[in-house]
């Protein structure tokens, strides 16, 4: 069965955007996009929420931007090649290929798609992914962490959860950023 993970860029406190609703300190360099394009290469679907799907939706026409790293062109194509599930009950169409709306998170939905799925699936955003932490759902846990300190915003985790989890690996970039990766015990 394919891995359920949970990947987001954060603050060192714990948060994914800050109060105001801003995410730009979580811009990665080149080394670093460079290991999360590797990380990514297991990936086949994307879960998303509307507002993580309308953010991620510029790499479907990125690859269209002129004089775009190779780190950027990578990842434009991985996810351009990805499958992508989007729980929202307003977005009417998608705009992206191999796209598919659900209205409702649905539980037994996401265990569906996970047995069926021949690659791994990466659950983006921290409001979608709690429901599937609470859920049981998700496998691994990759946190990018950025040196910055917001003092507030949206939570990397959601409330009353406790997990166990298991080191699968750190990694220091000379940015001060840091990669730790836990598999999920429980």
């Amino acid at each position: 069965m394919a891995k359920m993970i949970y990947s987001m860029l954060l603050s060192l406190d714990g948060y994914t955007q800050d109060a105001q609703g801003d995410f730009g300190w979580t811009m990665p360099d080149e080394a670093v996009h460079a290991y999360i394009n590797e990380l990514g290469a297991s990936l086949g679907t994307y879960l998303y929420g509307r507002k993580m799907y309308e953010t991620m939706v510029y790499w479907e026409t990125a690859h269209r931007e002129p004089n775009q790293p190779a780190v950027i062109l990578d990842f434009a194509r991985q996810w351009q090649a990805a499958e992508k599930v989007v729980f929202s009950r307003t977005l009417a169409e998608p705009r992206s290929a191999r796209t598919r709306i659900e209205r409702a998170f649905d539980h037994g939905l996401v265990r569906r798609i996970k047995a069926d799925a021949a690659h791994d699936l990466s659950i983006d955003g921290p409001e979608l992914a709690g429901q599937a932490i609470k859920a049981g759902l998700v496998d691994e846990i990759q946190m990018i962490v950025c040196p910055v300190i917001v003092g507030g915003g949206k939570r990397f985790f959601p409330d009353g959860v406790r997990l166990e989890l298991a080191l699968l690996e750190e990694r220091r970039f000379e940015n001060g950023m840091v990669v730790l990766r836990y598999a999920v015990r429980n």
